[in-house]
């Protein structure tokens, strides 16, 4: 039986700067028709080389990651972990886009640098796999009628995705969106999505979530019947330092939230500690650390 991820061995074919921060790369290759796309904020993992060339084998058969990890640490490609912005199998094409930040992060420097044509590492959903690859967290109520967005930079792409798929319904839920970005001039156009209020919020500064927790503070929604009066992380299992939470409610409320890790542990804290929305239709996740 297929394995639900694997390795494929793809080629950089187009760089489009979306904006000033955001930069879309186009992969392609004959094994992205072997890829399968089951939701919006699908993420996956990239393998960067710093000099371009990859262990002989690596990638071969379903034991990939035993196999990473018993390369020595010198010749280890470094992988972090995307979200995988559009599939095109007819075309063979795959879109992933990267936050740019400079020289001081792997992706960041690989996605500055890359020319077409150069070969890249992916840990993406296998289509030969029977079932549900996971990897995601979108995964709303059928009875949805309100949504809530919270990102940063990082779950743009994903946010974004949720919104294009919403698009499609035939009755778009009603949608409230907080997106924070590095600069003004990274406020995308969101007008074809009318079903939805995006508040976006340009950062201007390394004082990351502070500016996003205010407008969420002002602004934010919350329907009575989607609030739950009780409820604390010390009377669960989870403790205040996991920030990683699925929604495993059903309530016509459904809310997602990804970011900066100490962004996301403040707006858990507010959210289903000062304003009472029911953790069971809330998904928390830490997409990086600035610490």
């Amino acid at each position: 039986m297929a394995a639900s991820y694997r390795l494929f061995d793809l080629t950089l074919k187009s760089r489009h700067q979306i904006t000033p921060s955001l930069l879309r790369c186009v992969f392609t290759g004959d094994e992205v028709a072997q890829m399968k796309h089951e939701a919006p904020d699908q993420r996956i993992k990239l393998l960067f080389s710093e000099n371009g060339a990859f262990p002989k084998g690596l990638g071969e058969g379903d034991n990939w990651y035993q196999d990473y990890l018993a390369l020595p640490k010198e010749i280890r490609p470094v992988m972090r972990t995307y979200t995988l912005r559009a599939l095109r199998r007819a075309a063979r094409e795959m879109d992933v886009e990267f936050v740019l930040h400079g020289e001081n992060g792997p992706a960041s420097r690989w996605a500055t640098h890359a020319c077409p044509g150069e070969r890249l590492l992916v840990v993406a959903p296998d289509a030969a796999f029977d079932g549900d690859s996971g990897g995601y967290e979108w995964v709303p109520p059928d009875n949805m009628n309100q949504a809530l967005l919270i990102a940063d930079e990082t779950a743009l792409p994903a946010a974004l995705g949720i919104l294009e798929q919403l698009a499609k319904s035939a009755q778009p839920p009603a949608v409230q969106a907080f997106i924070e970005v590095p600069h003004k001039e990274d406020i995308h156009d969101v007008s074809a999505f009318g079903f939805a209020r995006v508040h976006w919020i340009a950062r201007e500064s390394d004082r990351y979530g502070e500016a996003l927790l205010d407008e969420v503070k002002a602004r934010v929604d919350i329907p009575a019947w989607a609030q739950c009066q009780a409820q604390s992380l010390a009377s669960s299992s989870l403790l205040e330092d996991e920030i990683w939470e699925r929604a495993e409610g059903k309530k016509p409320f459904y809310a997602w939230v990804a970011g900066e890790s100490s962004t996301v542990k403040n707006l858990r804290r507010y959210l289903t500690g000062e304003r009472n929305l029911d953790r069971a239709c809330v998904n928390f996740m830490a997409y990086w650390s600035h610490k």
